[in-house]
C-alpha cells in the first residue's frame, strides 16, 4: 500500500474540502494535475479552486494539463511517465480518455450522484437538475471510471436529503461530508485491492449540459414552486437565474415562495406588485407569490415603475 502512488485531477471548489480531509487523514497523494485561472476562464467553470492553494501547503508538486480533456500527447506522456496506480477528483468536469485510464494499475475514481440510482442521472449538473426537478433526496455514487459518462461498476455509495432549505451550496456541503466518508473507507481497499464492484443496471438517463443562457426564468410557463427551485439550483457559485426589466439584466440570488392565497388577479405573471423598504419585492406567478430577498440589478426597484419581466409581456396572452 505504501508504494501505490496517487494523482488527484481537480479544479472545481467541491473537491476543495474533500482533498484537504484525505490528505489530513493520511492518504498521500503524489500529484496534482488542476487548471489554472486562464484555462478556467477559458473553458467557463462555475465554482472554479485553484488546487494550487493546497499544493502549497503539503508540498505536492503540480501539472497544468495542456488541454482540459486530457487529449493532447504532451499529457499523455505525462501520465505514462509517472505511472500512477490510482487517480482521485476534486471535481474534473472532462472524461478521462481511455489511453490514459490504461495507464493506471488500479483505475480512477468516479464520483457522481443522482436523485435515484445509477444509471439515471448520468452527465452533467445533476445537483443543480435534481433541485430545478424539486426532487427529495440525492445519491452519491463511488465507481471505477470506463471511457463512457458515468458509466464505470459502483463499489460504493451514501444517500442525502433534498429540503426545502437547501440551495446549490447547501448540497455541495452535503456533498462533501458523504464523499469523504466513502473516499476515506474506500481507497485503502482499493490499494490491496480488497473491493467489492457491481455493475450498473436498467437503462441510462443522461443530464444535459447547462450554460448561462439556460438561466433566464419563464414567467408565463412556470409556476412558483419551479420559479423557486430554479433559483436555488442556480445561485452561487452558479451564474444565477435571471430574468430583464426594460431590457436590463437582473440576477435572482435568493427567494421564497411568500404566499399562494393573495390573489392579485389584475397584474401580469412576472409583474412586481409589492416592493418592501428592506429592498426586497413581490412577484405575482402561477400559483402563488414569489419573494425576491437578494438579487443585483443596476437600478432602482420600485412599484410606481410598474415593472414587468420582459418575456412576461412578450409571452403573455
Amino acid at each position: 500500500m505504501e508504494n501505490k502512488k496517487i494523482c488527484m485531477v481537480g479544479c472545481h471548489e467541491a473537491g476543495k474540502d474533500i482533498i484537504e480531509y484525505l490528505l489530513d487523514n493520511n492518504i498521500t497523494i503524489e500529484y496534482f494535475v488542476i487548471l489554472n485561472l486562464e484555462q478556467a476562464i477559458e473553458h467557463e467553470i462555475s465554482g472554479y479552486y485553484d488546487f494550487s492553494i493546497i499544493a502549497q501547503n503539503y508540498n505536492i508538486p503540480v501539472y497544468y494539463p495542456k488541454s482540459f480533456n486530457l487529449k493532447d500527447e504532451e499529457d499523455y506522456n505525462f501520465f505514462k511517465k509517472h505511472k500512477f496506480d490510482l487517480i482521485i477528483q476534486g471535481g474534473w468536469q472532462r472524461l478521462i480518455p481511455k489511453t490514459i485510464l490504461d495507464t493506471f494499475s488500479i483505475g480512477a475514481i468516479g464520483v457522481h450522484g443522482s436523485a435515484n440510482f445509477l444509471p439515471y442521472g448520468r452527465g452533467r449538473s445533476p445537483l443543480n437538475w435534481s433541485l430545478i426537478e424539486g426532487r427529495k433526496r440525492f445519491i452519491m455514487h463511488l465507481f471505477l471510471m470506463k471511457a463512457g459518462a458515468d458509466d464505470g461498476d459502483v463499489f460504493d455509495y451514501e444517500q442525502f436529503d433534498i429540503n426545502e432549505f437547501d440551495t446549490i451550496k447547501t448540497l455541495y456541503y452535503k456533498n462533501s461530508i458523504v464523499t469523504k466518508r466513502m473516499l476515506l473507507r474506500s481507497i485503502p481497499k482499493l490499494l490491496i485491492g480488497n473491493i467489492n464492484v457491481w455493475t450498473q443496471n436498467g437503462k441510462p438517463k443522461y443530464y444535459p449540459k447547462r450554460t448561462k443562457e439556460d438561466g433566464e426564468i419563464l414567467w408565463t410557463e412556470w409556476n412558483v414552486d419551479t420559479i423557486f427551485n430554479f433559483i436555488r439550483a442556480l445561485t452561487q457559485p452558479y451564474p444565477g437565474a435571471y430574468s430583464y426589466i426594460n431590457n436590463k439584466k437582473l440576477v435572482i440570488w435568493e427567494s421564497q415562495i411568500f404566499d399562494r392565497s393573495i390573489k392579485y388577479k389584475d397584474s401580469l405573471y412576472g409583474e412586481i406588485v409589492e416592493v418592501f423598504s428592506e429592498k426586497e419585492f413581490l412577484i405575482n406567478c402561477l400559483d402563488g407569490l414569489l419573494l425576491v430577498k437578494v438579487f443585483d440589478f443596476d437600478g432602482l426597484i420600485t412599484i410606481k415603475e410598474g415593472f414587468v419581466f420582459d418575456n412576461s409581456i412578450k409571452n403573455n396572452h
